[in-house]
């Protein structure tokens, strides 16, 4: 749902958590107290137990610590043979000694690259199956077959030589070329040779057999997607069919094991646990079958992502910082340092939770649970992604991506919060203390002086005049109405009204600004000069609003707290039933006066509009007037009140209607300006939404987090552009861009999942509309995200902006129920949805079949298309034709501005109970 809501040390920042902390809990009574910490340590004891849920032991067989043989490759962490950086004979010789305490013997894949490694793994009494790596190069392989020539003849430490590494796997060699190799090679050795091949190279070529002293196989069931539960039985199973096929010829696995990280293949996952279960089974059955091989490998490889994707790095039983992986006895963990980050999780909540439930201690059992265990998650959260990227090699590319990625996670985390906050509070009855309702003065009370101000530009005369008769009608004496008619440039729109005011009489006045500058905050601080001073109430309505006769009895009364310095009725509108775009904009407003302004009023932090607004006089004229800096005077102006000291009143009674925009044009301009207009008030206001002593704590909050879910649609923006430029990334460069780690991709399907959740939720609670008006008013709110986005870099990029009039009340195209036609407005969405469906289709394209991390990323993709798809529904359901009214129910619909006016004055229900309290109001 998208609806209108809008540098201390780390010490400091603690000590202040602590000292609020104590204060809060310190003003509990005894019972409160326990509860509290009762709700905190069975949320942190819930967390612990999730955690180690998460993370069962696996059993596995127990084996020794050294090995028959590991498959070794040289290069250390930021070593890569294809960009020519290579350890030193001094970190081969420190990588001996570790092997040396861990296995028999090893297996190398080149014999030029390393000329000194046969001597340093003698010295360290490793034994060497020695590597001749072939390629198409013909000169490489010469030089390679002369090097493992001289290195046979110097080292006793080599005892068997392979010769070739998958090179007719790879199509590098045919048969005739590697068998000649093979025979030049057994004719000068006086070692057995052989050339490794996977399983089925050596079934479909059985002359290769005749060339070796022994058969190299490789079994490595993660590339052919078996799952690790069946991945040994299946190697085992294509071991003995080899056995089979060539009787009395010596098989050696030259490499066997499973990665602890990578993408999944079919059914095959890449995980620490299943590398170290599939090892440790494998070394205890090969002991039982005194079967000679190599595991597959030594030590991490970081260099073969470019090569075999993101599972190349992680096939070593070591991490590339020659640190083992996990033990060869005892229970295996998927990760295990997973009990200190789950503690890590649950003291980071805790305080935060301790302080909540204090805090809160008003609110329901079920709100301070779920809220608590939101603040838990969102800690567990935060922890894991923190040490997530650690568990990874992760490349300067791939840290470019975390660098855009893990900020955005953030932020998801944050709104999250703010909206769960919300969702707790506004959810469950009962929760809500500061509610107001009218307070009408008696039939004998002094009325006091209120001066009511409709500002108008270029709009429809009979719109405006409309609003004037319905003010005439108020059931109150002592006001006046002033209609300033500022910048229109058309007399045949502005000379009606001042004529129909004229004949209103002295309490009426019509002054019309040919150019005024200031927008409408200029036109309503002339409107302040021309005030009656006995005024003591200033009113504010829109130039389409119809009001109730009892408006300004029913809440003037508010006023004697001389600490309320606003009266705000909610927004609500008229003549939205017969169409359903207009039906799908009355709801999505109708959100925000049902929850959030009921949220924000809890802490007197409400978001003042421009329109059926009451506000007093003086504090008006004393503390700045309308602000002409930003073109959300209205929002500025409360808020400035609030700092002054001044209190505000929400009173959810429809005390007046206007029109919806005219189409989804007109709706999406009104949104980016208000967008725009909250970051001119974030920016202009930093220093005191920050630690201005005049607001609380939690004015400050809601100013703060209010407007979090329209950074997110700045933050959408961002992430749909990024990752529209990593696709093509993959696309075309796979050597450099690789798909985002897939746990990372986890949480964006938590943010939507919870944002799923908790508005249509809420909607159902407090707006009482049916399933179908929350689905419209979702997609209505779900299209506005790109013209939010734009609004907000506007209103952070630029100190001035330009107010943009909401068309209302424009004659609809014959056939349409759209003012406007075509799809011009929403040109840029359109090209943000082909540009993600491009890309969406371009991974269709080359992905491998069964490949999640993919699909996963394709998912995210079109997820990210949904506002720029909405954007596109919402703009033809706007152009959809009026129904017939006599087809609907009388109370259901809008009405026209003469039977609106006709309707209010006389009190009748429009839609919600005209004067009434709204469905779930939250008492």
């Amino acid at each position: 749902m998208s609806y209108m809501s809008g540098g201390s040390s780390g010490r400091g920042s603690a000590w202040r958590l602590h000292s609020t902390l104590r204060d809060h809990v310190g003003a509990l009574p005894m019972p409160a107290r326990i509860k509290a910490a009762a709700i905190a340590a069975l949320v942190v004891l819930a967390n612990l137990f999730v955690w180690q849920m998460l993370h069962p032991p696996i059993e596995a067989p127990d084996v020794d610590d050294k090995v028959v043989g590991m498959a070794y490759n040289v290069f250390q962490r930021w070593d890569d043979p294809i960009k020519r950086k290579y350890p030193s004979a001094r970190e081969i010789d420190a990588d001996m000694a570790t092997l040396a305490r861990h296995t028999q013997r090893i297996r190398t894949y080149s014999a030029s690259e390393f000329p000194e490694l046969p001597a340093l793994a003698g010295q360290h009494g490793l034994r060497l199956t020695a590597g001749v790596w072939f390629d198409r190069r013909s000169l490489n392989n010469r030089r390679e077959i002369e090097a493992i020539k001289e290195a046979v003849d110097k080292e006793h430490s080599i005892d068997r030589v392979i010769a070739g590494n998958e090179s007719m796997l790879r199509g590098d060699l045919d048969l005739s070329e590697l068998i000649g190799y093979l025979n030049e090679l057994r004719r000068t050795l006086d070692v057995p040779v052989s050339t490794a091949e996977p399983w089925h190279i050596w079934m479909r070529n059985p002359e290769l057999v005749r060339h070796v002293d022994f058969i190299t196989v490789h079994l490595l069931p993660y590339w052919e997607g078996v799952p690790a539960q069946e991945a040994l039985s299946y190697a085992m199973d294509r071991l003995d069919q080899l056995q089979r096929r060539f009787p009395g010829k010596k098989i050696l696995i030259g490499e066997i094991g499973w990665p602890s990280q990578g993408d999944r293949r079919d059914g095959a996952y890449a995980t620490p646990d299943q590398q170290a279960r599939f090892v440790r089974e494998f070394v205890a059955l090969a002991k039982a079958r005194k079967l000679d091989y190599f595991l597959m490998e030594a030590i991490d490889q970081p260099w073969k992502v470019a090569n075999e994707g993101r599972a190349g790095a992680y096939w070593g039983v070591m991490h590339a910082d020659r640190t083992p992986k996990f033990a060869m006895q005892g229970p295996v963990l998927s990760d295990p340092h997973w009990s200190g980050k789950a503690l890590a999780a649950s003291l980071l909540a805790l305080l935060p939770i301790l302080w909540f439930c204090a805090a809160f201690s008003h609110l329901r059992l079920a709100s301070r649970l779920m809220f608590a265990a939101l603040i838990q998650a969102s800690a567990s959260l935060l922890v894991w992604l923190v040490a997530l990227p650690f568990d990874y090699y992760l490349s300067p590319t791939d840290w470019l991506a975390l660098i855009v990625l893990l900020p955005s996670l953030l932020a998801m985390i944050a709104i999250v919060l703010a909206n769960g906050f919300e969702f707790v509070e506004m959810f469950w009855p009962g929760n809500l203390r500061r509610v107001f309702g009218p307070k009408p003065l008696a039939a004998d009370a002094r009325q006091p002086r209120v001066s009511i101000h409709l500002a108008c530009c270029n709009e429809p005369p009979e719109m405006v005049i409309a609003t004037i008769d319905s003010l005439r009608a108020l059931d109150y004496d002592n006001y006046e109405v002033l209609v300033i008619d500022n910048n229109t440039k058309d007399e045949a729109l502005w000379r009606p009204v001042e004529q129909h005011v004229a004949r209103l009489g002295e309490n009426f006045r019509f002054f019309h600004l040919p150019s005024w500058p200031g927008f409408k905050a200029g036109a309503l601080n002339f409107g302040l000069q021309q005030t009656d001073p006995a005024a003591e109430i200033v009113g504010v309505v829109d130039a389409d609003y119809v009001v109730r006769r009892d408006w300004l009895r029913a809440l003037v009364g508010h006023f004697d707290d001389a600490k309320v310095a606003v009266v705000q009725a909610p927004q609500a509108h008229r003549d939205w039933a017969r169409q359903p775009f207009r039906r799908m904009m009355n709801f999505e407003y109708d959100g925000f006066f049902r929850i959030g302004m009921h949220h924000r009023n809890e802490r007197d932090a409400i978001i003042q509009h421009g329109t059926m607004t009451l506000i007093r006089a003086q504090a008006l004229r004393e503390h700045g007037q309308w602000a002409e800096w930003t073109i959300c005077e209205d929002a500025e102006l409360g808020l400035r009140l609030m700092d002054a000291g001044f209190s505000t009143v929400y009173v959810d009674r429809v005390m007046g209607r206007g029109l919806p925009p005219d189409d989804f044009a007109a709706f999406r301009k009104q949104r980016r300006r208000w967008a725009q207009g909250a970051m001119q008030i974030l920016k202009g206001h930093w220093q005191t939404l920050v630690r201005g002593a005049g607001l609380s704590a939690g004015q400050r909050f809601h100013f703060l987090t209010g407007w979090l879910s329209w950074l997110g649609d700045a933050l959408h923006l961002v992430f749909a552009i990024a990752a529209m430029a990593w696709t093509v990334g993959i696309l075309a460069a796979p050597q450099y861009f690789s798909l985002p780690i897939t746990l990372f991709m986890v949480p964006l399907f938590v943010f939507f999942a919870a944002k799923a959740l908790f508005g249509p939720l809420l909607y159902w609670r407090r707006v009482g509309c049916t399933p179908l008006d929350i689905a419209g008013s979702a997609l209505a709110g779900m299209g506005l995200s790109h013209a939010i986005a734009r609004g907000v870099f506007s209103g952070l990029a630029f100190r001035r902006a330009v107010f943009e009039i909401t068309k209302k009340g424009s004659k609809p195209a014959a056939g349409s129920g759209a003012a406007s036609d075509g799809y011009g407005a929403v040109r840029e969405e359109i090209l943000l949805l082909a540009g993600l469906w491009v890309c969406v289709l371009g991974m269709a394209v080359t992905r491998q079949p069964g490949h999640i991390e993919s699909a996963m990323w394709m998912t995210i993709l079109a997820l990210q298309s949904l506002p720029y798809l909405a954007a596109l529904a919402c703009t033809a359901i706007a152009k959809l034709p009026e129904r017939v009214a006599a087809a609907l129910p009388r109370a259901a619909t809008g009405a026209t501005a003469a039977t609106a006016t006709a309707a209010l004055a006389g009190g009748t229900a429009l839609g919600l109970p005209d004067g009434q309290p709204a469905p779930f109001n939250g008492r």
